[in-house]
């Protein structure tokens, strides 16, 4: 298990953190990925540093332009936190459903888009695309601060006192 960060305060921080992953020179993880495994290490989760199930999901989903993948990446992370806090599975999914859609609207009033190639502007799919979006350096500044976004937001789940308020939260609210 990799050595848990924390959210905010004593070692590295989680956005840091983002920052180191996402920024290595040889940038081996996009948004997805970097959002995954941040959060899964900063959440203490097993096998933090395996990317694997977020690979396809950077640039909105397998390049399409869908939903930006920090936000899918993290998604995934604190559906497992959930499971791993909470014994019943249907209470499980709709906390984690919860907590993404209040990340969701945040994001959006943030940023005015939640989807990639809106946030982007460029098709990754198409011939070129990629390469020109890696050109640009827009990943370097707009990408890098939509991760920081959603990790900053997301890591506090780490403390318990946190996780708490933010499940009272949500059972709070009428159910689905």
């Amino acid at each position: 298990m990799a050595e848990r960060a924390s959210g905010q305060g004593a070692g590295i921080d989680a956005v840091e953190l983002a920052r180191n992953f996402y920024l290595d020179e040889g940038h081996p993880f996009g948004c997805a990925e970097t959002a995954f495994i941040v959060l899964k290490s900063v959440y203490g989760l097993d096998d933090a540093l395996d990317p694997a199930p977020a690979v396809a999901l950077n640039g909105g989903v397998a390049w399409s332009g869908g939903l930006c993948g920090a936000i899918t990446g993290a998604a995934m992370a604190v559906g497992m936190l959930a499971e791993q806090r909470i014994d019943d599975h249907a209470a499980a999914k709709r906390v984690a459903r919860e907590l993404i859609a209040d990340t969701l609207e945040a994001f959006r009033e943030e940023h005015e888009a939640v989807d990639c190639r809106d946030l982007i502007g460029y098709d990754l799919r198409a011939p070129g695309g990629h390469d020109a979006f890696i050109a640009s350096g827009a990943w370097r500044e707009g990408c890098l601060r939509q991760v920081e976004f959603v990790v900053g937001r997301l890591a506090r789940l780490a403390d318990d006192d946190a996780w708490d308020d933010a499940v009272w939260a949500v059972e709070e609210q009428p159910p689905d």
